[in-house]
């Protein structure tokens, strides 16, 4: 083994040539006529001058080419580099390998922050598999800022620049909803907006449904301090920011009971019936809700409200009610939440079907005297 690495090391040896000028004059010239039309010829005569004359000094007679070399060596070096990350990251595009495409994105962006396909690629890698979502959300959003500067988003989406970031906003509500429901409402509503399959699609309304949920059940949880005690201004706020958050919510789920198919219509329909009795304690008027949902255009989020009106108009319902009573009620239910299929950057909206939002926590109705009602665990489907 000794004999044989002293033979190996006295090979490679041999095989490095003596740094004359008459190399030099060779391997640059081979370099110079090489290096626009084949590159890796002129790449490999850089190598061989630099690795036979690795102290030639840069402020001596062949310093003008020692440098030309040195540069295109690293320039080489880094554009192949590129190519075979581009490669890796296009195969984990194909095959769907979500972890390699934050992974080899991760470094692809490094060196070109303004790849907008790239930054497609992994938003939708963070939307399919949302243990990604940590590296997906800062990937989308700088998408959507590159898409809405006029950076070009084809071949990921081709059919309009609204599909485009309808889609990427779809992802970043779901990817946002899996820690924080509320804070991915603003995200929903945006992709619902834009002129896209999405805005038809009965699933991201039962998601916004189910993400304000999320806002009825912490505002429930905020006034049950209050059931069974005078009214306060406190209380009232409560009250009325819960009232306000249940609207919402019947909003959202009105729309995807409307654009429901046959299969999940009738589950989303009593769904919808549950929360608006709660809310105006009757049943009345949930069909011709309904029917005229979707000639409304779709409500930002609301704000919270902070303050009381001082003195409400006659005939006009208080703040945070819709039509019913000053002490509108404020039972509610929390929407499991039904996240069935990923957006991915293509022309189309996802296809899966609708799970309807299920029962949650009911909040308790304050009445002059109220009286709690019985909170169940809520059940999530989907």
């Amino acid at each position: 083994m000794a004999a044989l690495l002293t033979i190996s090391s006295i090979a490679a040896w041999a095989q490095t040539p003596e740094c004359t000028d008459d190399l030099k004059t060779a391997k640059y010239s081979e370099w110079y006529d090489n290096r626009k039309d084949k590159q890796d010829v002129a790449y490999k005569a850089a190598v061989d001058f630099l690795t036979a004359c690795p102290n030639e000094p840069e402020d001596g007679a062949w310093g003008p080419q020692v440098k030309a070399l040195k540069k295109f060596k690293v320039d080489y070096e880094a554009l192949n580099s590129s190519k075979e990350l581009a490669t890796k990251f296009d195969t984990a595009v194909k095959s769907n390998n979500y972890a390699d495409q934050i992974k080899y994105g991760k470094q692809l962006v490094a060196a070109n922050s303004d790849n907008t396909l790239v930054y497609i690629y992994m938003a939708a890698a963070g939307a399919n598999d949302l243990n990604l979502a940590a590296d997906a959300i800062p990937a989308a959003k700088k998408a959507i800022e590159l898409i809405e500067a006029g950076k070009p988003f084809a071949p990921a989406f081709q059919n309009s620049k609204d599909v485009a970031l309808a889609t990427l906003n779809y992802s970043l509500a779901k990817m946002t909803a899996k820690s924080s429901p509320t804070d991915a409402i603003p995200y929903f509503i945006k992709a619902a907006k834009y002129e896209s399959p999405l805005k038809k699609d009965a699933r991201i309304y039962n998601e916004l449904a189910a993400a304000y949920a999320e806002q009825v059940a912490k505002l429930t949880q905020d006034y049950q301090p209050f059931v069974g005690k005078s009214e306060t201004t406190e209380s009232k706020l409560v009250l009325a920011n819960l009232n306000q958050a249940m609207d919402a919510q019947i909003d959202a789920l009105a729309r995807a009971t409307a654009l429901a198919d046959a299969a999940n219509k009738p589950a989303l329909m009593e769904r919808l019936t549950q929360v608006y009795e709660d809310r105006n304690k009757k049943k009345d008027g949930v069909d011709q809700l309904v029917a005229g949902i979707l000639a409304k255009p779709l409500p930002d989020p609301p704000k919270p409200i902070t303050e009381l009106p001082s003195t409400p108009t006659p005939g006009t319902p208080p703040v945070g009610t819709s039509g019913a009573s000053g002490n509108g009620s404020a039972a509610g239910s929390a929407a499991g939440s039904s996240t069935t299929g990923s957006p991915k950057p293509t022309s189309t909206a996802p296809t899966s079907n609708i799970k309807p939002a299920t029962p949650g926590t009911t909040p308790a109705k304050p009445t002059a005297t109220p009286t709690p009602r019985p909170r169940q665990r809520a059940n999530h489907r989907g």
